[in-house]
C-alpha cells in the first residue's frame, strides 16, 4: 500500500534496530484550523497516514514539530502526540509571552521543545534574536520542563549572524536541516564553521533532515550532500539525530522517497553502528525516551 505524500514502494535498503526515531515530521489534520497568518492549504497528513510510512520504514519512535502553519496552537501536536503515545515526543511553537503555565501543559504532554523559526511566516510577524533569548530564560526558569530545548530553524547566513546569541543560551540547542547549508558549499561553509563550534560546546545537536531542500541532485542518490552529511558525523556522532520532514511540505507533492531518506542516512553514517547511534540512542537522550520503550 502506498504512503500518502511518499513516493515509492520500496523500503530502506537495511532494516532499521528496533526503537529507531524519525525525530522531525508533521502532523497535519483538518480538525484543527490553520492560523489567520497562513495562505498556503495545508496537507492532509494524519496520523493514521504516517503510522503507514512507519510501518514502510521501520521506525517506532517519532518526534511531531509544530508547523508554522497553526502559528502557536499546538492542539494538532498535541492531539498526535495522544494517539501515538509513549513512543512519541513532541515540539512546540509558542510566543516571546508563553506563561509558565502553558509550558507545563505541554510538557505533560511529553512536549520536549520550542520551534523558532527565522525563516517562515510567523503568527507573530518577524521573529528576533531577543525572542529567541526571551524563550531560553522562560523555558531556563522552568524547572518542571527539565531536559527542553529550542529548536531553531534558520537560514545558514542567519546561524552566522546569530552565533554569539546561539553560543550564549542557557540550554540545549537544536539546529533543523542541517542548518540549511548549501551541499555545493559543504564542510567550507562559514555556517558549518558555526555549526562545529556550537556542537564542541557539547550542549548542541543538528537534525540531518531536509537533504532534499537545496540538493540540485536530487533522489535517489542526493549525491551532492555526501559531503556536508559525512562531516558532520565526523565531527559530532553522538549529537545528531535524523528526520524524515515528512510530509515534505517544502517538496513538490509526490517527489520524495522517504526509504530513499533513509539510505542516504546511512551513506552519511558510514557504519551500521553510527547508524542506530544516530537513529536509537542519541534521540534517547535528547528526548528523554526510556531505555527499552
Amino acid at each position: 500500500m502506498p504512503v500518502p505524500h511518499s513516493a515509492g514502494w520500496n523500503q530502506p535498503l537495511r532494516v532499521l534496530p528496533p526503537l529507531a526515531c524519525d525525530s522531525h515530521m508533521h502532523i497535519f489534520d483538518a480538525r484543527f484550523a490553520p492560523s489567520p497568518h497562513w495562505q498556503r492549504t495545508p496537507p492532509d497528513a494524519p496520523v493514521v497516514a504516517y503510522r503507514r510510512l512507519q510501518h514502510r520504514l521501520g521506525t517506532s519512535r517519532v518526534v511531531v514539530v509544530t508547523p508554522s502553519t497553526y502559528g502557536t496552537q499546538n492542539a494538532c501536536t498535541l492531539d498526535a502526540l495522544h494517539q501515538l503515545g509513549d513512543s512519541a515526543r513532541g515540539v512546540a511553537v509558542v510566543d516571546h509571552g508563553v506563561s509558565d503555565e502553558t509550558l507545563a501543559h505541554l510538557a505533560a504532554r511529553r512536549v520536549r521543545g520550542l520551534r523558532v523559526n527565522f525563516l517562515s511566516p510567523q503568527s507573530w510577524g518577524a521573529t528576533t534574536a531577543q525572542m529567541l533569548t526571551t524563550l531560553a530564560g522562560k523555558v531556563a526558569r522552568h524547572a518542571d520542563c527539565g531536559g527542553w530545548h529550542l529548536q531553531v530553524f534558520a537560514h545558514p547566513e542567519q546561524i552566522v549572524a546569530l552565533e554569539p546569541v546561539l553560543r550564549a543560551l542557557p540550554v540545549p540547542l537544536v539546529i533543523d536541516h542541517m542548518g540549511r547549508i548549501d551541499p555545493a558549499e559543504g564542510p567550507s561553509a562559514d555556517a558549518f564553521g558555526v555549526l562545529c563550534r556550537l556542537l564542541k560546546r557539547g550542549n548542541t545537536w543538528v537534525k540531518l533532515s531536509g537533504a532534499y531542500m537545496r540538493s540540485t541532485v536530487h533522489g535517489p542518490s542526493y549525491a551532492d550532500t555526501l559531503a556536508l552529511g559525512r562531516a558532520l558525523v565526523q565531527w559530532a556522532p553522538d549529537r545528531l539525530v535524523w528526520g524524515s520532514d515528512w510530509p515534505h511540505t517544502t517538496e513538490t507533492p509526490g517527489s520524495v522517497n522517504d526509504a530513499d531518506l533513509v539510505d542516504l542516512l546511512h551513506a552519511w553514517a558510514g557504519t551500521d553502528a553510527v547508524m542506530d547511534q544516530i537513529l536509537v540512542h542519541n534521540p534517547a537522550r535528547l528526548y528523554g525516551f526510556d531505555a527499552m520503550s
